[in-house]
């Protein structure tokens, strides 16, 4: 194995968020490029790589990225269900082909899907068109196409870990008959990380997938096995139709609408290996390819651990607000609305702060949870993400990530304290945010300051804005209230556990 110089680009989506570590495992030089830099700054392996700040399409950026590169990871893919996002896709891979040929790099990698030959959805015949592009490129290039990934943390396994969970009896779409071969993430990975030392030669699409051929239904059942829960009935109803599936898939599982609809499109066909002439390029990992049950097992073993590496939750969000939080002066000119709340506490600001840090998913947000829950529904329903994404750590946050239905935009943490800042992804008139900050107090114990800010959007932004100020009172004034009051309650309690408020 020869050290390469390797560019990452998707480097904070799910697969390529792991590939990372193991590219630099193995001796490779990394550089990696994002729009949004600053998602990567918590991430462990920052230090270890080059961050080069910009955007595939971008023709400076692409040229700025893969100077003096040998291998290009090509991981980005759009889950928008709206728009003419096949033609943008196109366009960015002839971009990145284009540079990749003029920077003479020598090996571009892409990761497709599975698929049938004949008609395909739209997200489907993108995955291919792409390849394709690639292929043409005139730059050696891997198409490696992947059936449905099962791993801590993926989108697939999340949906299937849901429905399965949450629905004694289930009423599916036909597609449940439909034939999948699914694949392990460690095997993903493992193919991901051999073709990049192929020889130049070889230049082709190659199908992957696990040793097991299942129906939907079979997979949603031997995950209920491997969780030690009753097999689920099955009914397959020919009036679940995909956009009703997507709806039903967005109201019972934290997975959004916009992810749900790619996903579902996908398994309206039988996606199995039609060759297995990987085979002969890469060998199969060491011990073979991971069965799916297996794969569920050891997914569930990450979870149970706190060892999600990566997480779907933390894909961009189409649609979703990604401008930071402006900073005062560039305010002039701008309606904004404020709620501000401070309070003192008797508690160090250390420990006032693992509080803070440690809100949201299962211990909630400290103050009337059926609002809240009630408010996630609602964005549900608009095709928003809703309130259940949850969080990865159940203790630490790292930015960039998501944390129910925001985003963290920055957090800063030390012996004295900490701030964090999070950014609202719900469907809401305009954008908001919510900044939780612990200093030490004058004389001695800790300060508490909460804020809430909103630029609305036109007239709708300001009348949601005092429609919902009434709730404030109640909802952020109790928040602070029992915020600062939770390190006392910790204190009191035997076995230290935080409540849900």
């Amino acid at each position: 194995m020869t050290s390469q110089r390797v560019l990452v680009t998707g480097a904070t989506g799910y697969v390529g968020g792991r590939l990372v570590p193991r590219l630099l495992a193995r001796g490779h030089t990394v550089r990696v490029l994002a729009r949004s830099p600053q998602k990567l700054a918590d991430v462990p392996w920052a230090a270890e790589v080059e961050v080069v700040e910009g955007d595939l399409s971008d023709a400076a950026s692409l040229e700025r990225a893969m100077a003096e590169i040998d291998v290009v990871y090509y991981l980005v893919h759009s889950m928008r269900a709206r728009g003419d996002f096949a033609s943008e896709e196109a366009d960015t891979a002839r971009a990145v082909a284009e540079a990749a040929r003029t920077a003479g790099v020598s090996r571009i990698v892409y990761l497709g899907a599975l698929h049938p030959d004949g008609p395909l959805s739209q997200h489907l015949r993108s995955r291919v068109a792409v390849g394709r592009i690639l292929l043409d490129s005139g730059v050696p290039a891997i198409v490696l196409q992947a059936g449905v990934v099962i791993g801590s943390g993926s989108a697939s396994f999340e949906m299937i870990r849901q429905l399965t969970e949450v629905l004694p009896y289930m009423p599916a779409p036909r597609w449940v008959r439909n034939r999948i071969q699914p694949i392990a993430i460690r095997d993903v990975l493992h193919y991901l990380l051999a073709a990049a030392e192929l020889p130049p030669e070889v230049s082709r699409a190659f199908d992957i997938g696990g040793p097991d051929i299942l129906r939907y239904g079979q997979m949603m059942n031997g995950y209920a096995v491997e969780a030690g829960l009753p097999q689920r009935p099955i009914a397959s109803l020919p009036v679940f139709t995909p956009w009703l599936a997507s709806q039903w898939v967005n109201l019972v599982t934290p997975i959004p609408r916009s992810l749900a609809v790619p996903i579902i499109e996908s398994l309206q066909y039988d996606c199995v290996m039609r060759e297995h002439d990987i085979d002969a390029v890469i060998p199969p990992p060491e011990g073979g390819l991971t069965g799916y049950r297996t794969a569920v097992r050891l997914a569930l073993a990450r979870m149970r651990d706190g060892d999600v590496e990566t997480s779907w939750r933390n894909s961009s969000v189409a649609g979703a607000p990604s401008d930071p939080l402006p900073s005062d002066p560039e305010w002039t000119g701008h309606t904004v609305y404020t709620d501000v709340r401070e309070r003192e506490s008797d508690a160090a600001p250390a420990e006032l702060w693992r509080v803070v840090e440690g809100i949201g998913g299962e211990r909630g947000w400290y103050s009337f949870p059926l609002a809240w829950a009630l408010r996630g529904w609602m964005d549900k329903l608009v095709g928003g993400v809703g309130l259940r994404r949850g969080r990865r750590d159940a203790d630490r946050l790292s930015t960039g990530e998501v944390l129910d239905w925001w985003r963290v935009e920055r957090i800063s943490r030390g012996p004295e304290g900490g701030a964090l800042r999070l950014r609202a992804e719900m469907r809401v008139p305009g954008r908001a945010w919510l900044e939780l900050d612990v200093t030490p107090a004058a004389g001695g114990g800790s300060h508490y300051r909460q804020r809430a800010v909103f630029f609305p959007r036109g007239l709708a932004g300001r009348l949601y804005w005092f429609s919902i100020l009434p709730f404030h009172g109640v909802i952020f004034n109790g928040m602070a209230n029992r915020i600062v009051a939770e390190p006392d309650r910790l204190r009191s309690v035997v076995s230290p556990r935080r409540g849900r408020g």
